[in-house]
């Protein structure tokens, strides 16, 4: 059974997903795209149950993603598939979106909202979508709550009773509610500049490093040093010699080593608890420092961190050109001189930097 949320879409669970695939949707609703949340366990279980005719990669922008973001565009690229889109059901005639998530409180649901939102937005002008998970409470209730917050400018304690007008045992995750709150914080958006998602990411990677999985290069930030893409005019060019935000050079060779988009701000005194497995009380009480400024600044992982990317609990953080040494990191956390823990630390001493100004 589904439960209509809106003209054109509807919630449901794994089973009822499976029948309209099976055999195809009948009026009133006449389902013509489903958006299956689910894990790549089920994901891949729920594809080769039925026979289908799958959509190459090349071709999937044909059909709905020619204006995705930028992120959803990368997630799609044919090295490292992310969302299968395919047609699908009993005449393949519908469309069927599968995004892989588990109904965890740790999962990564808000890097996934976008290409959700946008492709519940496009099937309801195209038909009506169904939007399910396995059970059809946490996952699929998570991704609806979002669509309503983004498209109707609701908070996200409306869209979530809203939602519940319409199925009442809908219930997200704790985890899950928590990253609607920051998408509500961003403004409706996954703002990846936004201090709320750079804090997130930096949880969600240390948490990852945490659960002892390897941290690869694609989950680093860029390296602001390495030469642009687009001007080879000049040897060693970079991203940001037009950029106006302040940049942060190694003091001996001048290798640019951050930008300001990249600093983790935090509170003097107070610290930063990324995650629940290791907290630190706020403040120390050993330290009398009454310095108004920080004597470091804390940044994202980025890929000149050889040691970070070859899996290290923590380290040395030296220059990538002339290796001198820039500060220190620890996925465990590393005191500010402000007495702040900040948990996990990517710190630059500034005495080892120049800082160019705005």
């Amino acid at each position: 059974m589904s439960y209509q949320v809106r003209e054109n879409l509807f919630i449901s669970n794994i089973n009822h997903a499976a029948e309209i695939l099976q055999n195809g949707t009948v009026p009133p609703h006449n389902i013509t795209h489903i958006l299956s949340v689910l894990s790549s366990a089920s994901i891949s279980f729920f594809t080769e149950w039925r026979s289908t005719l799958s959509i190459s990669v090349n071709q999937i922008s044909q059909l709905h993603v020619s204006d995705l973001p930028t992120a959803a565009k990368s997630a799609l690229s044919p090295d490292k598939l992310i969302y299968s889109l395919e047609y699908a059901g009993k005449d393949l005639k519908l469309v069927r979106m599968a995004v892989p998530l588990k109904d965890t409180e740790s999962e990564n649901l808000l890097d996934h909202l976008e290409v959700c939102i946008d492709f519940i937005d496009r099937s309801r002008k195209e038909g009506s979508v169904l939007v399910h998970c396995f059970a059809g409470v946490s996952r699929s209730a998570s991704v609806i709550t979002a669509y309503l917050m983004k498209s109707e400018n609701l908070s996200l304690e409306d869209a979530l009773e809203s939602l519940r007008q319409s199925c009442e045992f809908v219930c997200p995750n704790d985890g899950f509610l928590e990253q609607l709150k920051m998408f509500e914080e961003m403004g409706f958006k996954v703002d990846h500049s936004s201090p709320v998602y750079k804090r997130f990411r930096l949880k969600t990677l240390g948490e990852n490093h945490q659960s002892g999985l390897r941290i690869d290069s694609s989950k680093l930030g860029e390296d602001p040093g390495m030469p642009s893409e687009t001007s080879s005019e000049v040897e060693g060019a970079t991203k940001v010699e037009n950029n106006r935000s302040p940049t942060y050079r190694c003091k001996k060779c001048r290798r640019i080593v951050a930008l300001q988009e990249h600093v983790i701000d935090h509170i003097p005194g107070e610290g930063e608890t990324s995650f629940g497995w290791h907290k630190w009380r706020s403040g120390n009480p050993f330290n009398k420092s009454n310095e108004s400024e920080c004597s470091s600044i804390f940044i994202e992982p980025l890929r000149w961190m050889k040691d970070v990317e070859e899996g290290a609990l923590e380290g040395k953080l030296s220059c990538a050109h002339c290796d001198a040494r820039l500060g220190y990191f620890n996925w465990a956390g590393i005191q500010c001189s402000c007495g702040s823990w900040i948990t996990p630390a990517f710190q630059l001493h500034k005495s080892r930097v120049d800082i160019s100004p705005v």
